[in-house]
């Protein structure tokens, strides 16, 4: 990238600028003419100067000037009027003027920002496209939050400047030129005065502000680095907590903190010293105008008109000056910021940009072998990790590497999947170094997978699909509206120097991976290749934690509501039925909270919608009538007490704080409080507050999980009255709150889990999760569209921030699965499976291998091992030791040389 932002700005906006400086400068016509023509009325029918005599007229509309060394010049002769028409006349020109002039500013000024902004879109692309296109090395020198903060908020201030970088110096120069010239045109040593003044304005204030530039950069600095410390500690905070150094973060924050609140200061101080002196010289000016302007009137050298002309066009002086002045400050400190933010995204070695170009038709040619020649590898130190290595891959090999960490063989891997780049040597496919072939040939035909894949926010399935999605195979076709936008947005996207690509295109090339699994639909290629990782129950899992979508899922729900009935049946004829404690109109569920058998059903909102439903008056009044009210809050206080008796001597990171959800640890102090204020038998003196608040503990008190005793058999059957008291009498506007359990109808406010079993998982029946998870499974799997629907509503599980809702063996099997579901020539496993025991490596191991030996012309395939005991399923295993090869050996030469040692 350019390394002056001016001439960066110039190179991609100059037709643009040229534009819009010729516009500024048209508009400097009616600029001009609206400082004279207040002269022309003052002068003419207010003062009566022309109008001596009755009937007299004067030009209207009459342009002459006198100008130095040229004398009288006459632009237009002018229509005759009389005073008063003159006067309305000319009054209404004035108007059309401030019209037009504002006319003028508004087209300059959206022109202005569509054109600074086309220019942030470019800047921010390009910096996200050097993102893509550093070397491996250089991440490791960079924070990813100082990266996204530069790109989200440190280019913002060029977008704005860009759109004044030519228009505002025009724009502005001309406004304070015009208006010296007319002061100027009316007295010559006022004009000089106003000329001299400006030029203090011009020369000191932007000298006094160098030091605000300086004092802006390290605001900056600091704002960077701590926005990427504060991404060090979302990073790194499970490290934080387990090792109680929350303190010691907060006093490295405090101390950042500090610092930037010092720079910010110094900034306030010497930024309103500045504006306080450019507001003085401003305001000097307009005494010496009425001082000697007021001299040269009364002396007879200056009419008023004049002098009152002067004075208005003065008035437009200093804003056109300040701003001036404003822009050379934004112009040096944007130059600033885009130098440390080019700084930031330079490297030494780039990856060439036609090697990311879009080719759908990549093509490397005849299989060719994989070579690896003299390689050697080294970390950021200058560390060997592999020392000069040279072997030779044929295809439809299957090889295991064989070796500890930091053997070697992993950091081989990684320079084959092009994590690392060599120290020097090569690795090719066939006489082609992969470094200089393109990625749409190296990203396609090698599949690598590790054991530290990445997954970006979003569903499970936007994930295992994402590396699918390597060029546009199928335009989107857009109508109406729709069309219309994006017609814009293409153009917009030339403009902005963007690419034209469109996501919502089709991006994966569906034959060729329906060919690849042998599959019939690309959901089935998905489900076969879970199947082979052992991801199915994992999927299904996450699908039995969802909640349907009325609108989206209508069908699935009623082909559940069937699947309800078949489940309960399977149950009772194994007789497991106690397994499960059903939800039943007339009858307590021990298994549920009281809160929950009190509304029987779920409430279709959040916690708000629970509150609304808790403070409304008819609740209130309903609990209190009936004397529920007062129970649930001595039970209320029998719950607190026990709780805080229980928690009061536990450390905070003791395990029954991920069992007590009746309130969080930071809450004790207040529930003792609430305890000593409230007592037992003070339901009616109590406050609505510490009532409700009391209540709400006995609403989520679930006694089967608790066990504290607080739920007495006469509070259980007057929650069963009340309740059907509630369902006859409740309002319509606090029904539909609530989505009540009915034997034949789908619970949508509660997840699919809690909806096939209609009721609670029975806590004192031992293995009742494994039965359950088996009957399920059983009675799933008869029907094939709900077992396809079921893993397809598994597959819009949200993953979380870096795939965080995952577990790190879940996060594996997927990064595995994502490398199958690619059709290559060439995979590498870098320990994917790391965390599983030996037997289920073997499995996925080898379903993975039989997999993708069903290939007419079966790929390489290297495996880094984590324990030599899987070498038995490979064709050749290569042996390393402190990054040396140590052994090459076919399998069967292998495994006897492994038996005799």
């Amino acid at each position: 990238m350019e390394q002056s932002l001016f001439r960066y700005i110039w190179t991609y906006t100059r037709r643009d600028q040229m534009w819009i400086v010729f516009i500024v400068a048209l508009s400097m016509i009616p600029y001009y003419m609206s400082f004279d023509l207040p002269k022309q009325i003052v002068n003419g029918p207010i003062s009566g100067i022309g109008f001596e005599q009755a009937g007299a007229t004067v030009p209207f509309m009459r342009f002459e000037y006198d100008l130095p060394f040229v004398g009288n010049v006459v632009l237009s002769p002018g229509l005759e009027l009389e005073r008063l028409p003159l006067l309305v006349a000319l009054s209404l020109a004035f108007l059309a003027l401030v019209v037009v002039n504002g006319l003028f500013k508004v087209y300059i000024n959206t022109y202005k920002g569509r054109l600074g902004e086309r220019l942030l879109r470019r800047i921010r692309f390009d910096l996200v496209d050097r993102i893509l296109r550093f070397p491996p090395n250089r991440f490791k020198s960079v924070k990813a939050g100082e990266i996204s903060t530069m790109v989200k908020d440190e280019v913002e201030p060029m977008g704005g400047f860009t759109s004044d970088a030519f228009v505002q110096p025009a724009f502005l120069g001309g406004q304070a030129l015009t208006a010296l010239i007319f002061i100027f045109v009316q007295h010559v040593w006022l004009g000089l005065l106003a000329l001299i003044m400006a030029l203090i304005q011009v020369l000191v204030i932007p000298r006094l502000r160098q030091r605000l530039i300086v004092l802006g950069r390290e605001r900056q600095l600091t704002a960077r680095q701590l926005a990427g410390r504060v991404a060090e500690i979302v990073d790194g905070i499970e490290m934080i907590h387990a090792t109680d150094t929350t303190n010691l973060v907060r006093a490295d924050i405090a101390t950042r903190l500090g610092r930037i609140f010092k720079i910010r200061y110094d900034i306030y101080q010497w930024k309103f010293f500045v504006k306080f002196l450019n507001n003085f010289i401003a305001q000097v000016t307009p005494f010496l105008f009425y001082l000697i302007g007021g001299y040269f009137t009364i002396t007879g050298r200056l009419d008023v008109g004049q002098l009152v002309a002067v004075i208005n066009a003065y008035k437009e002086l200093p804003g056109p000056m300040k701003e001036l002045i404003d822009w050379d400050l934004a112009r040096q400190d944007t130059q600033v910021k885009y130098e440390q933010v080019i700084e930031q995204f330079d490297a030494d070695v780039m990856i060439d940009a036609s090697l990311q170009e879009v080719d759908k038709d990549a093509e490397l040619g005849d299989d060719k072998p994989l070579e690896i020649r003299a390689l050697t590898l080294a970390d950021d130190t200058g560390t060997p990790l592999l020392n000069s290595t040279t072997l030779h891959f044929d295809m439809s090999e299957t090889v295991a590497f064989v070796g500890s960490a930091g053997s070697g063989s992993d950091v081989l891997a990684d320079a084959i999947g092009r994590v690392i780049w060599p120290s020097s040597g090569q690795i090719q496919l066939g006489e082609q170094d992969i470094l200089r072939l393109p990625e749409a040939v190296t990203g396609r035909r090698i599949s690598y997978s590790s054991s530290e894949g990445y997954y970006f926010s979003g569903t499970l399935e936007e994930n295992l699909l994402f590396p699918l999605k390597n060029a546009p195979r199928v335009a989107k076709i857009y109508e109406g509206d729709d069309a219309s936008f994006r017609n814009w947005y293409i153009d917009e996207a030339e403009r902005s120097g963007n690419p034209l690509l469109d996501p919502e295109d089709e991006w994966i090339d569906v034959e060729t991976l329906l060919q690849h699994t042998g599959a019939e639909t690309l959901r089935q290629a998905v489900f076969r290749v879970l199947d082979i990782v052992e991801l199915t129950d994992d999927i299904v899992e996450f699908a039995l934690r969802t909640r349907l979508d009325p609108d989206k899922d209508s069908e699935l729900a009623k082909r559940l509501v069937d699947v309800r009935v078949e489940f309960r049946d399977e149950l009772d004829a194994r007789n497991r039925g106690r397994v499960v404690s059903p939800f039943q109109p007339g009858a307590y569920n021990i298994e549920a909270s009281v809160g929950e058998n009190l509304l029987f059903g779920q409430v279709k909102g959040g916690p708000e919608t629970l509150r609304q439903i808790v403070i409304s008056d008819y609740f209130r009044n309903t609990l209190r009538d009936s004397g529920l009210g007062e129970m649930m809050y001595r039970a209320g206080h029998e719950i607190g007490e026990m709780a805080v008796s229980l928690m009061q001597d536990l450390p905070p990171d003791h395990v029954f704080f991920e069992r007590m959800k009746l309130f969080p640890m930071d809450e004790l102090s207040n529930v003792q409080r609430l305890l000593q204020r409230a007592g037992p038998n003070d339901f009616e003196m109590a406050t609505r507050d510490d009532r409700s608040e009391l209540m709400r503990l006995t609403a989520v008190y679930n006694e089967s999980w608790y066990r504290f005793g607080a739920l007495r058999e006469v509070m259980a059957k007057k929650v069963v009255e009340v309740r059907e008291q509630m369902q006859r009498e409740m309002p319509d506007d606090i029904r539909e709150l609530i989505d009540f359990y009915e034997p034949d109808q789908y619970v949508y406010a509660a997840d699919v889990r809690e909806n096939i079993l209609f009721g609670k998982v029975n806590s004192r029946q031992s293995n009742a999760e494994a039965i359950i998870q088996e009957v399920g499974e059983t009675v799933v799997t008869r029907h094939d569209d709900i077992a396809e629907a079921f893993l397809g509503l598994g597959l819009s599980y949200d993953v979380g921030s870096g795939g965080r809702r995952l577990t790190a063996v879940q996060r594996r099997k997927l990064n595995m699965a994502r490398a199958l579901l690619r059709r290559s020539d060439y995979y590498v496993f870098n320990r994917t499976l790391l965390g599983l025991d030996n037997d289920a490596i073997s499995r996925i191991m080898r379903g993975a291998l039989e997999f993708l030996r069903e290939r007419e012309k079966p790929p390489l395939v290297i495996w880094v091992l984590s324990n030599n005991v899987h070498a038995s399923d490979f064709d050749r295993v290569i042996c390393f030791d402190a990054g040396s090869v140590v052994e090459d050996s076919p399998r069967d030469e292998y495994l006897l040389r492994a038996e005799a040692s």
